[in-house]
């Protein structure tokens, strides 16, 4: 995602791109973040930052690093990109339309928590 169309090239199919673009504007939008993209599920983390964060607290489904990301942001934590590769085979792990769907609204629904918690509309941000 941080090369334009490099995903689409990769075989991600239309219709996840667009939500993936959609979704990040929206995040950065909330989050006050640069991120060219939320939702690959590669990620590495210091030490440090998962020591800084209640981690386990979080879904054990693809929404999981939003919420890390949310978390991180909290804890004021350093967040780097880097280009990875996107490559989608038949073989690859891959979820359909309404679990993409389902994913979506999730993080919808974590996002407009850490919106709730940031205006003092709740009190802690609780990502379950």
């Amino acid at each position: 995602m941080m090369e334009s169309g490099m995903a689409l090239k990769g075989g991600m199919p239309w219709w996840k791109y667009v939500a993936n673009i959609i979704l990040t504007k929206i995040a950065n939008l909330i989050l006050k973040l640069r991120l060219t993209e939320y939702h690959s599920g590669f990620r590495a983390y210091s030490k440090a930052a998962l020591n800084s964060i209640d981690y386990v607290k979080n879904s054990n489904s693809f929404v999981f690093d939003t919420q890390i990301i949310i978390q991180l942001k909290l804890a004021g934590m350093k967040i780097i990109e880097v280009p990875i590769t996107t490559r989608y085979f038949p073989e690859a792990s891959t979820i359909g339309f309404t679990k993409s769907l389902s994913y979506g609204i999730s993080i919808l629904t974590n996002l407009l928590k850490y919106l709730a918690f940031k205006i003092g509309f709740i009190k802690h941000y609780n990502n379950q």
